[in-house]
């Protein structure tokens, strides 16, 4: 049985040279050589470093394209004209797989045509030689972004290769990305990840760990998006990790948002050990974009003024191009630059909004109730609790495509546009917080004229790329 524990070091080496025989590319991972690569690596590209002694939101984009010349290039282009911080290294959709023969495939048409083949960089394929050449090119911090949830032995080879922070974890990296494995499995995957940051930390090479916040990007209560990174975060520190930063996908309610990247700061220190340095990632809109670059500039805009306001330690931003799909280097340079325009201007100011005290702590009160059923469905182990949890449904999150997840919970919009929850099935919550809800919910109902119901859950979900926050029917103006 599975549980909270640390990876005892002759289990991580017997795991490290089975994963390593998965493509040839393992072959080259030394873990002294790579020691010794890290050490000499200058202090502005040692990515915890830079982000913790950061005074204001440092800015990341995302971008990833097969062939090594052009992905240099791209980060280069990224970090001097869009002014990024700090840069990602996006992975392909077969390396997420575990597919590195199709990786290799079009890695090797790409290299022929000269066409982006592939929708991220292969970093298996490229192995420890292309990572560190990426790394020594680019004058920045760079992350490996991806999406995988068998993540091993990309995380043996591009922390080999030189990278110095590694996005994702065993829930965030299942319960929205994949029906294939089981949530136990990504969990056992990603405690030798984890495990594996936690050897180098020991090394004096503090690898930055950083769950993916967001989850399936559509309407994510605060509280459920929290209590995930929580626990992630607490995976990730029985392994030796300690960087690790907490990510919140934007729902649009500046409100909301601010209190729920306050609640996510307070409750990440809280929660996690203080041997942990905790920071924390805001990702501007992942839902629906409008599909003109003019309208689109005013959603992240929106993000860059609560990022301004809550001043998280990071912005994942985005591009006026994201109704198109992967933007061009342009596109998301502008993007980054927008952000960038719209925090300068905001964040010397004091800009003070009522009712942020009131729903940050409405949010933390929701997010303990998580913690607690965790907690108690486990008998105070975090993996077993977070397993019976999610198995019963005291623990859920919408619209999530995995199997390990029921999905039954659904979320919809109050009358001001903060997001609330309409459906909570087997989500374990207390009454009074309940009650909380349903009033918000029947207040916008009224305003509508109308019962409450799942159109509001649907019309919600479209709203922003229709261009507007609250899906209200057509002609229904709030008074």
């Amino acid at each position: 049985m599975i549980r909270d524990e640390r990876i005892p070091a002759d289990e991580l080496r017997r795991i490290d040279e089975e994963i390593r025989s998965d493509w040839h590319t393992g072959d080259e991972v030394d873990f002294e050589a790579a020691i010794e690569y890290h050490e000499s690596l200058p202090q502005h590209k040692r990515f915890a470093d830079v982000l913790e002694s950061a005074d204001k939101p440092l800015l990341q984009p995302r971008a990833g394209v097969p062939r090594l010349d052009d992905q240099i290039e791209l980060l280069q282009y990224l970090h001097e004209e869009g002014q990024a911080d700090l840069l990602p290294t996006t992975i392909d959709s077969y390396t997420r797989d575990n597919e590195y023969e199709k990786a290799q495939q079009g890695l090797e048409k790409a290299r022929e045509t000269g066409d982006d083949t592939l929708n991220g960089f292969p970093a298996v394929n490229h192995g420890i030689d292309g990572c560190r050449k990426l790394i020594d090119a680019v004058d920045a911090p760079i992350e490996v972004r991806h999406g995988t949830p068998d993540a091993r032995l990309l995380a043996a080879i591009t922390f080999a290769g030189g990278f110095q922070s590694f996005e994702g974890g065993p829930i965030s990296y299942n319960i929205p990305y994949t029906k294939r494995h089981g949530l136990e499995e990504t969990i056992e995957r990603w405690q030798f990840v984890d495990r594996l940051a936690g050897a180098y930390t020991e090394r004096g090479i503090r690898i930055n760990r950083e769950p993916f916040g967001p989850l399936t990007g559509t309407l994510v209560p605060p509280s459920i998006a929290i209590a995930i990174m929580i626990v992630e975060g607490q995976l990730a520190a029985t392994q030796g990790v300690r960087s690790i930063t907490l990510g919140y996908g934007q729902v649009g309610n500046v409100v909301q948002d601010v209190a729920a990247l306050n609640a996510l700061k307070k409750l990440g220190n809280e929660y996690l050990p203080d041997e942990v340095v905790v920071t924390t990632v805001f990702h501007e809109w992942m839902g629906g974009f409008p599909p003109d670059e003019a309208r689109a500039n005013g959603v992240i805009s929106f993000g860059g003024m609560t990022a301004a306001i809550a001043q998280p330690d990071k912005v994942i931003t985005k591009s006026p191009q994201e109704f198109q799909g992967v933007p061009t280097k342009e596109a998301n340079s502008a993007g980054l630059r927008t952000t960038r325009q719209v925090i300068d201007m905001a964040i010397e100011q004091q800009i003070d909004i009522d009712g942020i005290e009131k729903e940050q702590d409405l949010i933390e009160r929701e997010t303990r109730c998580l913690m607690d059923t965790i907690f108690e469905h486990g008998d105070g182990d975090v993996v077993q609790g977070t397993l019976k949890a999610f198995d019963s449904g005291a623990l859920d999150v919408p619209f999530a495509p995995s199997d390990s997840a029921a999905g039954a919970v659904l979320p919809a919009r109050d009358d001001d546009g903060r997001v609330r929850i309409f459906e909570w099935a087997d989500l374990e919550m207390d009454d009074d917080i309940k009650e909380i809800h349903k009033a918000r919910l029947s207040q916008r109902a009224a305003t509508e004229g109308r019962e409450q119901s799942f159109r509001m859950v649907a019309d919600d979900v479209d709203a922003i790329s229709d261009g507007k926050l609250i899906g209200r029917p057509q002609g229904d103006v709030k008074p």
